[in-house]
């Protein structure tokens, strides 16, 4: 079994459980009006950051597990950070939906559920959780259920951020109107990571979506690759919750000296 098979199969058996626990009714009780604009803080001027809250990965195992998540976002906002992504993923990446609801009182940035969703509970409970958008990650969907998912999050005001790591992916996720794409240089059936093959990719998406390079990006010459690829953002995790200043590294990999940066526009 790959590795996202096997996530795939913990994360349904998990939905059957929250469902039972916590029905969709009442998740909608608890949804907030107000949306922050995830895709107008991408759309920016400069190379924008998606800065991770990320505890643990199947990779590198424990990251940062007692990180301190109100200094991080107040580090995060400091560097000229667009956007927040929290991992609310439990058994592979130790992650919760309370960091992400945490972190809405926390921080004004639009706020993004990076998770396996495969079924629209997990989008009411994002939605419910305080995120404005969504990671939909086409690997582990069909085309029919990347468009539900997508309309399940239409419907409720949150963006989706439609991750490739393919030519076949990228065809799926044009043929489902994705407005904002994320080329993943990780393989997530085997954990292995292509940088030039995701650079490549990233140059051939077409104009007229938001583009972001995912995973292995550290160091400024990298989000500086990834910007001269077409990348609008990018989104850093391990890099960020591991270094002593994050707020100086977003900003270095901005290109930018802290605090001399131009605010983006939340929407």
């Amino acid at each position: 079994m790959s590795f996202l098979s096997a996530v795939i199969a913990s994360k349904l058996a998990e939905i059957r459980e929250r469902k039972a626990r916590l029905p969709e009714a009442a998740l909608l009780d608890r949804i907030p009006r107000e949306r922050r604009g995830f895709a107008a803080a991408l759309a920016g001027e400069g190379l924008a950051v998606i800065a991770e809250v990320k505890r643990a990965s199947p990779s590198r195992g424990p990251i940062a597990p007692d990180l301190d998540l109100p200094r991080l976002l107040r580090d995060y906002e400091r560097g000229g950070a667009a956007a927040v992504s929290i991992l609310t993923e439990s058994e592979f990446f130790c992650g919760s939906l309370g960091d992400l609801e945490a972190a809405r009182d926390l921080t004004s940035l639009p706020l993004l559920r990076k998770d396996f969703i495969v079924d629209p509970y997990q989008i009411v409970e994002a939605a419910a959780a305080g995120a404005d958008a969504v990671l939909l990650i086409a690997a582990c969907l069909s085309p029919s259920q990347l468009d539900e998912l997508r309309a399940a999050a239409r419907e409720l005001d949150l963006a989706a951020l439609v991750e490739i790591h393919d030519e076949e992916e990228l065809a799926m996720a044009m043929s489902a109107g994705a407005e904002l794409i994320g080329v993943n240089s990780r393989d997530l059936r085997t954990l292995a990571v292509e940088p030039e093959r995701a650079l490549r990719l990233l140059a051939g998406l077409p104009e007229g979506v938001i583009k972001v390079a995912e995973s292995g990006i550290a160091r400024p010459e990298e989000a500086a690759r990834a910007a001269a690829a077409g990348a609008d953002a990018i989104l850093v995790g391990e890099a960020l919750v591991k270094s002593p200043d994050p707020a100086s590294l977003i900003a270095a990999l901005r290109g930018r000296e802290e605090g001399c940066s131009s605010s983006r526009s939340a929407g």
